[in-house]
């Protein structure tokens, strides 16, 4: 290795496996695309707000649904897949504790 490389901490030694932390990497990937969604539409609705597209009450009503809506709603549809396929996992085999 060179002095000054970076070192691979995260490659597997002697053909071991790493384990993945699944959860985790959703949820971070899930944080970032609602942050995309989330940019870009704040973005669209300064541009339009600025070309005086905002003229009623109700207008500024569906913002807060259109920003944080499907966000939230893959987070729900996210936590109901592992839910899901934590249903597959085999039953561990617990051990009966008689008195």
């Amino acid at each position: 290795m060179p002095p000054y490389g970076i070192p691979r901490r995260f490659a597997a030694k002697n053909d071991e496996h790493v384990p993945l932390n699944w959860r985790r990497g959703t949820f971070r990937i899930w944080l970032v695309l609602s942050a995309a969604w989330i940019m870009g539409w704040i973005i669209e609705f300064l541009v339009y707000g600025l070309q005086g597209g905002f003229r009623f009450a109700g207008d500024y009503l569906a913002i807060p649904v259109l920003l944080f809506g499907p966000p939230v709603a893959l987070l729900i549809f996210g936590l109901a897949v592992g839910w899901a396929f934590r249903g597959f996992a085999a039953d561990e085999a617990k051990p009966e504790i008689r008195e």
